[in-house]
């Protein structure tokens, strides 16, 4: 997009009750900014679905003046500003009927990495915490990108732990880039910036924080991947909204499933009793359905290799599938070794307290 371009895009942004939807047809029935911004009023009420409120606004000479400004601002901040019709601008977004027309972003914003969206409650538990650590631990090496918020609790532990497996991941803000919010999660937007990942949001320095930008935010989440996995969340919590998003876009959505009595599994339990999430069994499934394009390591990690005393026969056999099966079930487990179960807990029983295993929870088993 040229200069000309993005600041008559930026002026049109101002316009109250345009929004991106109508802001779309007007560009594209009217062929660019310039050209929407310069046409009379009666030409563009010829077009479908626009009215006396959506072009109110147009031509209003102080939002020029404000574009002028945001361009000098984000050129001095070192922010890129990118249209729906460049390359860079995210893949899975553009199949979104109400995408931004412009995205803010800093940082690396590449269409080279699957991007997997995962969001959750802002009071995230151990049990959600261990499976977004046990998630992305699987995914270290492989040719993805994670997507959050940058919120406290889920988004948090998202983009530390992609950080930690070195996965890039995308900050999507409810805010201009010039304001990091929470103010105490500044040092991790920096860390994202400074190891290949991105902050991005669809808002300019003139457009204030709002509470409904977090709702807006939301759907960007959603939208930016095939793939939406819900960690934890209660009933009615922020990430029902990324869901709702979700499901208007066809994505396909994994919610993790918990205690019935856990306030933060009930809101997952419910998107999975309503059919708008699929039930996450274990990390090893989840993968399989993600169908991602998984890049193997280039210098890949040799599998640990525990050898127990010669007379833990069973105990070695057992340790064993568990070691190449990364995370397996005691329904599995038991069919890969034709041991009975009842023969087969106290054996685990026995790997787990001398710290060779870990159970989680619905009886899935890992090494420890």
């Amino acid at each position: 997009m040229t200069t000309e371009e993005l600041l008559y895009t930026l002026a049109l942004k101002q316009c109250k009750n345009i929004g991106n939807i109508n802001l779309k047809k007007l560009l594209e029935s009217i062929g660019s900014a310039k050209k929407v911004w310069e046409s009379q009023k009666k030409k563009l009420l010829e077009i479908s679905g626009i009215g006396n409120n959506s072009i109110r606004d147009i031509g209003n000479k102080d939002f020029l003046i404000q574009a002028e400004k945001e361009l000098k601002f984000c050129e001095k901040q070192g922010i890129n500003i990118i249209s729906q019709n460049e390359k860079l601008y995210p893949k899975h977004l553009l199949n979104c009927d109400d995408a931004p027309i412009l995205l803010f972003y800093k940082g690396n914003l590449s269409n080279d990495f699957n991007p997997i969206s995962i969001v959750g409650t802002r009071k995230l538990t151990f049990y959600g915490k261990s499976f977004v650590q046990d998630l992305l631990t699987e995914l270290s090496g492989t040719k993805v990108c994670t997507v959050s918020g940058l919120a406290l609790g889920a988004d948090t532990s998202v983009h530390e732990e992609s950080l930690k497996n070195q996965i890039p991941t995308i900050a999507v803000l409810a805010q201009s880039l010039d304001k990091i919010y929470p103010a105490s999660n500044k040092n991790l937007a920096k860390k994202i910036l400074e190891n290949n990942g991105a902050l991005i949001t669809e808002y300019a320095s003139f457009e204030g924080m709002a509470k409904e930008n977090f709702l807006q935010r939301n759907r960007i989440i959603a939208g930016f991947s095939p793939q939406l996995i819900v960690v934890e969340t209660a009933y009615g919590g922020g990430s029902m909204t990324t869901v709702t998003a979700a499901n208007q876009y066809n994505r396909d959505v994994f919610a993790l499933p918990g205690k019935i009595i856990d306030v933060y599994s009930q809101g997952c339990n419910q998107l999975i009793a309503m059919n708008k999430a699929e039930t996450i069994v274990n990390i090893k499934s989840l993968i399989e359905n993600l169908n991602l394009s998984l890049q193997p390591e280039l210098f890949p990690k040799e599998k640990a290799k525990i050898v127990l005393d010669s007379s833990k026969v069973e105990h070695q056999k057992v340790l064993d599938i568990i070691i190449d099966e990364h995370t397996i079930s005691l329904d599995e487990l038991a069919e890969k070794t034709g041991i009975l179960h009842h023969k087969l807990l106290p054996i685990l029983l026995d790997l787990e307290i001398y710290g060779y295993v870990k159970c989680l929870s619905g009886r899935q088993y890992q090494i420890s």
